[in-house]
């Protein structure tokens, strides 16, 4: 696949220890995996609902895919491929940072045109 851009969410803690650090290595569950969990615009929506519902304190980030040698798109459980980087995430990379919200309803809301 060749897409300029990816998503992760993760928590606004983990990100601001990545930008003291200069790069992101994950969160526990991508430790245990090997890899970064990402996703493409179309599937962050789903991902937030399977793996961070309801949960606060959320950062979405929009990472510039040209200059990661190590992202892999691979099968999912669900049957959709996702990029999973396995290496370090270069915050260099990260073209811009949204922090997400929940609504009224507990659901996340994603920043309006945030893939652009």
């Amino acid at each position: 696949m060749n897409l300029k851009y990816i998503f992760k969410i993760l928590d606004k803690d983990e990100w601001n220890g990545a930008k003291k650090n200069g790069y992101y290595s994950g969160s526990a569950q991508d430790l245990k995996d090997g890899y970064i969990h990402f996703s493409e615009e179309g599937q962050v929506q789903e991902t937030l609902k399977k793996h961070y519902d309801k949960k606060e304190n959320l950062i979405l980030l929009k990472v510039h895919t040209l200059n990661l040698d190590h992202l892999v798109w691979e099968n999912a459980s669900n049957g959709e491929m996702y990029p999973h980087l396995y290496s370090n995430l270069d915050i260099k990379n990260v073209e811009k940072e949204f922090v997400l919200h929940l609504n009224d309803k507990e659901v996340h809301q994603l920043p309006e045109l945030f893939s652009k």
